[in-house]
């Protein structure tokens, strides 16, 4: 992409997806420009270096990017460049900026890098091709790519987890903060024979 001239925008979670892709980024010797909330994500990141793997990599491919805020967003060079900015879910934030400018070239290429959830434009992008953009429809002319860099289990993963608990004596497992936890908890419950729960917000339970 940056190769034919185009430029390449990654929308990416503040907390840890940001970081982690200038990471990544960083080990290929690119370094981006980056906007939004995970600058600051960056800043109280760095003030716990003991929750980190890797501070001395993540300062240095911080180091090695450039920071962009409101004043200098118009200054960055909408040509062979690599953006990596909030929000993942390209439901607000500068995301949508880069967006508006670079929608109808060919050969920028849009990297989605987290799940898109129903409703959102990330979701609407993946189906249709548009988002909404300033409150109007705005068809996406970039290159559209999608990774997988979730930091949740996926199904088969859940399900090992749950047999394994299930296998060392828990009795009781509550399905929270997913989709399809009604069906995921049935599922627990015929397949292990354990009691397990789904329950709805603000629901209470004795232990």
């Amino acid at each position: 992409t940056l190769d034919i001239g185009g430029n390449v925008i990654i929308p990416a979670f503040a907390i840890g997806r940001t970081q982690e892709l200038v990471m990544l980024l960083d080990a290929y010797n690119i370094h981006p420009f980056i906007d939004g909330m995970g600058i600051r994500a960056f800043d109280l990141l760095k003030e716990h270096p003991n929750y980190l793997r890797n501070l001395t990599h993540l300062k240095r491919a911080f180091r090695n990017s450039t920071f962009v805020d409101s004043k200098k967003r118009h200054k960055v060079p909408l040509e062979n460049s690599v953006i990596v900015t909030t929000s993942g879910m390209l439901n607000g934030g500068p995301v949508m900026y880069y967006i508006d400018k670079l929608h109808k070239d060919p050969k920028t290429k849009l990297i989605l890098t987290g799940h898109q959830v129903a409703g959102t434009n990330g979701h609407m992008l993946l189906e249709s091709g548009n988002i909404i953009n300033k409150g109007k429809m705005q068809k996406i002319n970039n290159v559209i790519e999608q990774f997988d860099f979730s930091a949740h289990c996926g199904d088969n993963e859940l399900k090992s987890m749950v047999k394994h608990f299930c296998d060392n004596g828990t009795e009781n497992i509550f399905v929270v903060h997913g989709e399809n936890t009604d069906e995921f908890a049935a599922w627990i419950k015929n397949e292990t024979g354990v009691s397990s729960f789904a329950p709805a917000n603000g629901e209470n339970y004795v232990i």
